[in-house]
């Protein structure tokens, strides 16, 4: 999963990423309201923890401009500010959350997981797909009951194909996805084609249908069939 860290304190930011890229997020820091309008302008993520606070504007402009963007990305506010009005405007404004500082990191992890289930996965903690069936606690992946063994990334993957099933999904999407906004530098995207074929020929093996449809001069697509 993908995470844009607001935050212009640089060793909270730091602290917040070190400690989420350790459960398996790709993490991006955004340390000023104008990095964060460009990043959010450009990329899609899965959760934005935002300050409100920060050193070249309000951030509660981030909130306003997903919202003319039509953008989905979730929202945690992360904020030293506790009053009721500023909890109100931000919920009001369309964060999905509010988490006043300072907060335990364990905690926020829960939040982010929970916000990420209800937009994805309608608040499971176990999500099914036919004879697929992913335990986003346990990390593991089973197929008719049996488990398959999945690196991190394959799992990701497949979390990220089946919560936009039915959504042709761009191979630049997919790396954004994997390898945070970093995939913009790569030369290439070989690495999505190459965790793409690892994870279809797992799930083949162990006996799953073929969900992943190529879509040509495009990307991916998850149907059921």
């Amino acid at each position: 999963m993908k995470i844009l860290i607001i935050e212009d304190e640089i060793e909270i930011a730091t602290s917040i990423k070190n400690y989420l890229s350790s459960n398996d997020f790709v993490c991006e820091l955004a340390s000023t309201l104008k990095l964060a309008i460009e990043k959010i302008d450009l990329y899609s993520y899965d959760c934005i923890l935002l300050d409100l606070m920060l050193t070249d504007g309000d951030g509660f402009k981030i909130l306003e401009i997903l919202k003319s963007q039509n953008k989905t990305d979730g929202v945690i506010i992360i904020s030293a500010k506790d009053t009721l009005e500023t909890k109100i405007e931000g919920l009001t404004l369309g964060a999905d959350d509010y988490l006043t500082k300072p907060f335990h990191l364990s905690e926020l992890l829960v939040r982010i997981q929970a916000l990420v289930r209800r937009k994805q996965f309608n608040g499971n903690n176990v999500i099914t797909f036919n004879e697929i069936e992913i335990d986003t606690i346990s990390k593991s992946v089973k197929i008719k009951g049996n488990k398959i063994e999945f690196t991190k990334k394959e799992m990701d993957l497949l979390l990220f194909l089946i919560g936009n099933k039915n959504k042709v999904l761009s191979k630049s999407a997919i790396a954004e996805h994997l390898s945070g906004d970093m995939a913009d530098m790569l030369d290439n995207h070989d690495f999505v084609y190459a965790h793409i074929k690892n994870m279809k020929k797992k799930l083949k093996e162990m006996g799953a249908a073929d969900y992943l449809k190529s879509v040509y001069g495009t990307g991916y697509k998850w149907e059921d069939e």
